[in-house]
């Protein structure tokens, strides 16, 4: 159950125009699709009719079914079509309006666990200065659902890394990252083989379109079914992506053809990444 409170509700319901049973323009279908493609749920499902089968009645319920990690990434999904769907639409914000929606997006950060402190009126996607200045403190996989041999080897690792970079090895420490990031996830994928199957994010057989066994996925793959079942949130996505990008330099000849060669900077950053991936992976919660 999301960790929501009854001011938050109201807050929440104003934004999403659900006064008389809808949520902002979606129709039945649209809903269902919006709300998949973000979590990978079904809001359809018959466990989010338990308060009525309205749009607005299926969004409260999910609100007080889902984790605290699936609800916030909801409410920041739909706070970006809302604010999208103005732009495009040529409708200007409102005074008023904006201060409502900052006030939904601190409730979808402090959902997500992402700092409030430079929280404004500007898009809800996080940028890199503000992801760069995170703070993360007794790091450690003690709460991640993987084996525990694998834990024990990516903790070896985490401690190598934080050595690599104190003594500027930065491409050790870059390609350390990478392989850790790719071990958690695919240890997670083990243990939670229905979510990540029937991910719509899943890499499938182009002949077959079954989903491929998780020895084929690509590191990308795992990044995008991790988000897409709502274990990461989309900033760490992102720049995960970033991580998987510098982590191919393990290949001399991906190195050489890009003309980059990774600094301790380059290895800050993808410690970054690391950390706020496990970050979010330790909050996440089955429901």
């Amino acid at each position: 159950m999301a960790n929501l409170r009854q001011n938050e509700f109201l807050i929440l319901e104003k934004q999403f125009a659900m006064e008389k049973g809808y949520v902002l323009d979606f129709s039945n279908p649209s809903f269902q699709q919006f709300v998949y493609n973000v979590c990978g749920l079904d809001i359809y499902n018959s466990k989010y009719d338990i308060r009525g089968d309205s749009k607005a009645k299926r969004l409260r319920a999910f609100w007080q079914i889902e984790t605290d990690i699936i609800v916030g990434k909801l409410i920041n999904e739909m706070l970006a079509y809302w604010k999208t769907s103005r732009r495009v639409n040529n409708i200007e914000i409102k005074k008023e309006e904006a201060i409502i929606f900052n006030d939904c997006l601190i409730i979808a950060n402090r959902l997500r666990g992402v700092s409030n402190k430079t929280t404004s009126n500007k898009d809800s996607e996080t940028t890199k200065d503000e992801f760069l200045k995170r703070e993360y403190k007794d790091i450690n996989l003690d709460n991640l659902d993987i084996d525990a041999p694998v834990a024990e080897i990516l903790m070896s690792r985490l401690f190598e890394i934080q050595k690599n970079i104190k003594s500027e090895s930065a491409l050790s420490a870059v390609i350390l990252c990478g392989s850790v990031l790719e071990g958690l996830l695919l240890g997670l994928a083990i243990k939670n083989i229905n979510e990540f199957n029937q991910s719509t994010a899943s890499p499938k057989n182009r002949e077959t379109g079954k989903v491929l066994p998780f020895q084929d996925w690509t590191l990308s793959s795992l990044i995008d079914v991790t988000h897409n079942i709502g274990f990461i949130g989309l900033d760490v996505k992102k720049f995960s992506h970033s991580l998987r990008d510098f982590r191919n330099y393990i290949h001399p000849y991906q190195q050489m053809s890009s003309g980059f060669t990774p600094d301790i900077d380059t290895a800050k950053i993808s410690w970054q990444v690391l950390q706020a991936a496990i970050s979010d992976l330790t909050r996440m919660k089955k429901p």
